[in-house]
């Protein structure tokens, strides 16, 4: 049951529509406010009433409001591919592959780190919400390479702390197009969400601080390989900068790749590697750096890009 709202509809909102009326009081958007009525969950003076009816002052409005949709649980399933590069009481450090999320979430339902660790009889630390549990950063479903779980409670408050103050080495291997000029540099750019509302990102004025350290590893005739550390961890924070500098990831098409070069080079996502992961170890207090080798579709891609060359 979600929860309900009753109001009289104030006189600034006189002759409105109802969905924009809606949308006024209670900060929907229009599209949310019909899908209410639409559903019968707005009467108007006890009657049901459509979005494009106006609206009187006085009127009273009985709105009820559905719960937001519950995030989905882990399904505890080992996923084939997924390697374990160190393991201890504390952390698990994942070879993460194509197609895995980090965590659970509404819309996805393909494998998962946190589930496949379960799967597999691994334990996690419970901290967080109970959908990512031990998970304190994360890699796009299509992204492969090292991603850190906590196992023990200790191990996940620190290792927030750890990413939240920057004090982890996030180094990337990307294949871009194009050549880089300069050869090495830092992209410092503010990232939100893009204005279309798709679901991808953009550097957008007044979003979050966003700063990508690139250096040119090798250029090939099409391409080039970038080494890549993160300073920032923003949702597709390389993929929304090589692409802002007009060099996106070899087949990321959602950010602007070529789709001839991928189909060429057999790439049928971005050319995104988390090579490594390097930080403090919560229990020891040791440098701890575990490396994750390219998988066999970016292997593959990079020798036919150099062949070409």
């Amino acid at each position: 049951m979600g929860e309900q709202r009753s109001l009289p509809v104030p006189e600034g909102l006189e002759g409105e529509r109802l969905d924009a009326a809606l949308a006024r009081l209670f900060g929907f958007s229009r599209t949310r406010a019909a899908e209410l009525i639409a559903t019968g969950d707005v009467l108007v003076d006890g009657s049901i009433a459509a979005k494009s009816d106006r609206v009187h002052a006085g009127a009273w409005l009985d709105v009820t409001i559905p719960p937001p949709p519950s995030a989905p649980m882990p399904v505890a399933e080992p996923v084939p591919g997924m390697g374990i590069l160190y393991e201890d009481d504390d952390i698990v450090v994942v070879d993460k592959p194509i197609g895995v999320a980090a965590h659970p979430t509404v819309g996805w339902t393909g494998p998962t780190v946190i589930g496949g660790l379960l799967g597999a009889g691994h334990t996690v630390a419970t901290s967080g919400a109970a959908e990512r549990q031990g998970i304190v950063h994360r890699l796009d479903a299509n992204t492969t390479g090292a991603m850190v779980v906590a196992k023990s409670e200790f191990a996940y408050s620190h290792l927030k702390r750890a990413f939240k103050e920057r004090t982890v080495e996030k180094r990337y291997h990307a294949l871009v197009q194009g050549h880089m000029d300069p050869l090495r540099g830092t992209v410092d750019a503010p990232i939100d969400r893009h204005p279309s509302g798709d679901g991808r990102f953009a550097v957008v004025a007044g979003g979050k601080e966003s700063v990508t350290h690139y250096d040119t590893v090798e250029a090939f005739r099409a391409a080039s390989l970038l080494d890549i550390k993160l300073e920032t961890g923003r949702t597709h924070q390389i993929r929304v900068h090589m692409s802002a500098l007009r060099h996106p990831c070899v087949g990321d098409l959602m950010y602007g790749a070529d789709p001839k070069l991928a189909a060429r080079l057999g790439v049928t996502r971005q050319w995104l590697h988390a090579v490594s992961l390097a930080f403090e170890h919560p229990s020891t207090g040791e440098w701890v750096s575990f490396t994750s080798p390219y998988p066999e579709d970016l292997a593959r891609g990079l020798d036919i890009v150099g062949f070409e060359s």
